[in-house]
């Protein structure tokens, strides 16, 4: 896929710098798997040095916080700062300004699916999560690697779309069945990427990976 057709809109500019609205999932399954909401060059190679990407599924009234936290974090990952630096000094700002906007909201909206009806597949609001508890929470998470995620829970941004929830799904589950079995994080991290990315490349894959996991669909009609 050309590198153009992940753009869709730009909508903005902070001095050279562009700001765009991208194709996140076309990125997740062409360039890079690990994109989510927003990124800056000196993070993943893949963008121009000069440009923003935000990815389509963020919540619009989310993006202030997002490019804020990117002209601190480009700023200071040009000038020779760590990555892991940089993010904690503009996750910082970008925590500083969602207190100010916070409002008090529910985290969770539905359940979407569950497994063996006992882990419960959610989708919750990730602004509010955000906001209020995890400034660094983006498309999915579950009780094994974040303490504020109830016990068997699962929980699936509402930012991401209907056409790549399964593979967020996928991920989530099949990373924390390894960290149950005593997997460390990162470990179960890069093999659940390794199956979500091949899944992103073959549907019949991803059904019978989540078939494999015990995952059940539920209906909320």
């Amino acid at each position: 896929m050309d590198k153009k057709e992940f753009y869709i809109e730009k909508i903005g500019q902070r001095g050279r710098i562009k700001i765009y609205i991208v194709d996140g999932f076309a990125i997740r399954k062409d360039l890079d798997e690990e994109f989510t909401n927003f990124g800056q060059h000196f993070r993943f190679k893949c963008i121009p040095e000069y440009e923003f990407w935000l990815d389509k599924e963020a919540s619009p009234n989310e993006r202030k916080f997002y490019i804020d936290h990117l002209l601190i974090e480009w700023k200071l990952m040009k000038e020779g700062v760590s990555y892991k630096e940089a993010c904690t000094r503009a996750d910082e700002r970008e925590r500083a300004e969602r207190k100010r906007h916070e409002k008090n909201n529910n985290v969770h909206l539905k359940i979407i699916g569950k497994v063996k009806d006992k882990i419960k597949i959610w989708t919750i609001s990730g602004k509010t999560v955000r906001d209020s508890l995890d400034i660094d929470f983006t498309e999915g998470g579950h009780d094994y690697v974040y303490s504020y995620v109830p016990k068997d829970e699962v929980w699936i941004d509402n930012d991401v779309t209907e056409k790549e929830k399964h593979y967020v799904i996928l991920h989530e589950l099949f990373e924390r069945k390894l960290m149950k079995k005593g997997y460390d994080y990162n470990n179960a991290h890069v093999k659940a990427s390794e199956i979500e990315w091949k899944a992103r490349h073959d549907d019949e894959k991803l059904n019978k990976s989540l078939k494999k996991l015990g995952y059940e669909e539920v209906s909320n009609k």
